[in-house]
């Protein structure tokens, strides 16, 4: 909801001071394929902006490209003047940026709460599908994982090289889930988590990968979504500032290298009542296995949002723990949809399909769409993997198939609205056609 203009006031008053040398402050949003927009603003602006004067962006600035360019969609872009929207300030993140070479701050802004909010933008997206199950009494509970690797800071010909040990100087060779991997990198990995920090993000768990320079950081539980997601995003543009800072890249593509693991985005979601009971532990777990059921039925039509790009169906199927299925299992790293063991109170799915360098806040939404699509229609899932390996139905491996299942999706054109569906579609599929017009050299070398 919208914050009280003294609120606001109030917060960046007391940034400026605390922070008395930063003059400008960067406003940024997500666009639909995760990239961050905006504008960097002087700070006196900021606290007329904090007063109740307008902020406003191009709209169309949600619909950028992978590579920023604008695509024609329906009337968007070229037949529209290209309008302003209005923004708010979200209150709450107005962080300093430690990572740049002079001083900086940073604010979260959103069309959500707004008169107008921009039916396609992505924190909107989510934040219609919270409003909507809270009005149902049900008030998710949620954390995000998130992989990426480490890579020297210059690239060969454009490819990346690994990560140097900064003890040997040599490529980083440490054994998977090595511990000595988090000494040996240990001054960029704390500087990624106290900066995290100082964002406002609870870094919990900090893990070595199986792949050389791959880390994985957890974040703490929270009872609002918007909050969550907003976690995933900020830490995704710290930790690539602070990683060049140490003279390193840190990368959340999906599947940076053929030869091991990808990179993905596991989210754990809980579900409560008013009173704070875990809906999915209710009545032997029943309520359990519909909301997996839903999530199933509808995994194969959100391809889009998991996997959004060429290289995210890279990652699906012939390394560890990336299925090529939709499928479920109890304790089970193989299945998309994993229930970890846990107490009634804290019983959870965990969804792990998504690739890193999705959209947080659409990932999110699409999970809780599959949960409430599943509560409501009560239908039994497939079997776990635990009980039938096999067990599993189909989803689309490339981008076209997967815009053509999703765009047409009766229960995702309701929930997450038809508007979002198209434009989202329709945005994958221009940038899709859009990487395949360059001639590689190995369709030379193959076909010349």
């Amino acid at each position: 909801m919208k914050s009280h203009p003294a609120s606001l006031l109030a917060e960046v008053r007391t940034f400026r001071q605390n922070h008395p040398d930063v003059r400008y402050v960067d406003l940024i949003a997500l666009d639909i394929p995760g990239h961050f927009y905006g504008k960097r603003y002087p700070i006196e602006m900021l606290e007329k902006v904090a007063a109740g004067s307008p902020l406003k962006l191009p709209q169309n600035a949600v619909l950028l490209g992978a590579q920023g360019g604008l695509f024609k969609i329906g009337d968007y872009c070229f037949n529209d003047g290209d309008p302003d929207a209005n923004r708010r300030l979200v209150p709450g993140t107005l962080k300093p940026v430690s990572w740049e070479s002079q001083p900086l701050g940073q604010m979260l802004i959103t069309s959500d709460g707004t008169e107008a909010p921009i039916e396609f933008e992505p924190r909107e997206v989510l934040a219609k599908v919270l409003e909507r199950l809270h009005h149902k009494g049900i008030h998710p509970v949620v954390a995000f994982e998130l992989e990426f690797y480490l890579f020297d800071k210059k690239l060969d010909n454009g490819l990346p090289q690994f990560a140097r040990d900064p003890l040997s100087d040599d490529a980083d060779d440490q054994p998977n889930l090595h511990i000595e991997r988090l000494s040996r990198f240990s001054e960029v990995l704390d500087d990624m988590a106290h900066t995290a920090k100082d964002q406002g993000i609870d870094i919990t768990v900090i893990t070595a990968e199986i792949g050389p320079g791959q880390f994985e950081i957890n974040f703490g539980h929270l009872d609002d979504g918007l909050r969550a997601a907003d976690w995933a995003a900020l830490f995704c543009r710290s930790t690539r500032g602070v990683a060049l800072k140490h003279g390193y890249r840190a990368s959340f593509m999906a599947k940076p290298y053929l030869q091991y693991p990808g990179s993905g985005m596991h989210v754990h979601v809980s579900l409560y009542d008013g009173a704070g009971n875990n809906l999915l532990a209710a009545h032997q777990q029943q309520p359990l296995r519909h909301a997996v059921a839903g999530c199933l039925e509808l995994l194969p039509h959100c391809m889009p949002i998991f996997s959004p790009n060429h290289n995210a169906f890279r990652r699906l199927g012939g390394t560890v723990n990336a299925a090529t299925r939709a499928s479920w299992g109890f304790e089970d790293r193989d299945a998309c949809v994993r229930i970890p063991e846990s107490d009634p109170r804290n019983l959870r799915i965990e969804h792990r399909l998504a690739s890193a360098d999705a959209n947080p806040y659409l990932v999110l939404a699409a999970i809780l769409v599959g949960l409430e699509h599943g509560l409501e229609a009560k239908r039994e899932p497939i079997a776990p993997l635990n009980e039938d390996r096999s067990s599993g139905t189909d989803f689309p491996l490339d981008m076209l198939d997967a815009v053509r299942t999703m765009q047409h999706q009766a229960v995702l054109r309701d929930k997450l609205g038809a508007e979002f569906v198209d434009v989202y579609c329709e945005n994958k599929r221009q940038d899709h056609l859009a990487f395949q017009q360059e001639i590689n050299a190995r369709e030379y070398r193959w076909f010349l």
